[in-house]
Order: C-alpha cells, then structure tokens, then sequence
C-alpha cells in the first residue's frame, strides 16, 4: 500500500517518543535517494541498531517523523513510529526485511518539518 494508510492520522495523539528518548529500530533503513552521498538502496541502518531522537517533525500533515541520531554510524536517519521501539523494551525480531517494499518513498528530513 506504500507510505500513505488513508484514515490514518498520528498528529491526532502526541508523538510516541520524546526529544533525547534513547529508540531501537525493528527494520532495516535503506536509503530511498533523499540521504545525500549514500548509494540508493545502500543500508543506512541495520534491524536492532539503535539511536537517539534529535528532531520531531511531520510528513503529508498525517505522520509524525523521528530524526534519530544512530552514534555508531554518525547518521541521522528519518524513521516512522512503526520502524522504531524503545530501546529498552526487549527487542523481538518480528519483521522480515524480505517483505518491506522495495524503496518505498520516505521522507527526508529537508522535507518534514524537523
């Protein structure tokens, strides 16, 4: 179905993580051609890596985006709620990489309003 899920409206709650909140991501990110100086397709972050929120903003007035800040690669990656958990919840391996849609448009973070 892609990005877009008509009907569905995070901006309605608050967003699920704060500023500084220490998050894991649940899915690999690639890069969908919005990270500047990376291949497209080339892994920016790896299932289970983790990070620090940096930046809140929104994207199609409907999603809120997380700027997390992974350390260990030295990226700030754009994410969506349901590519992260927090951290310190025990991380289930529950999604296949094999499934996600090949380079679904994601927005970057010069597009939302971090």
């Amino acid at each position: 179905m892609g990005l877009y899920n008509p009907g569905e409206i995070e901006l309605n709650d608050p967003p699920a993580f704060e500023m500084e909140a220490k998050v894991r991501l649940r899915r690999m990110i690639r890069n969908d051609g919005t990270f500047p100086g990376k291949e497209v397709g080339e892994t920016l972050a790896k299932k289970g890596d983790v990070g620090y929120v940096v930046g809140i903003g929104t994207y199609l007035q409907s999603y809120y985006i997380y700027a997390v800040h992974f350390l260990e690669k030295g990226y700030v990656v754009g994410c969506r709620r349901k590519e992260l958990i927090p951290a310190d919840e025990t991380f289930i391996d529950d999604t296949d990489d094999e499934d996600i849609e090949e380079f679904v448009e994601e927005p970057s973070l010069q597009e939302s309003q971090v």
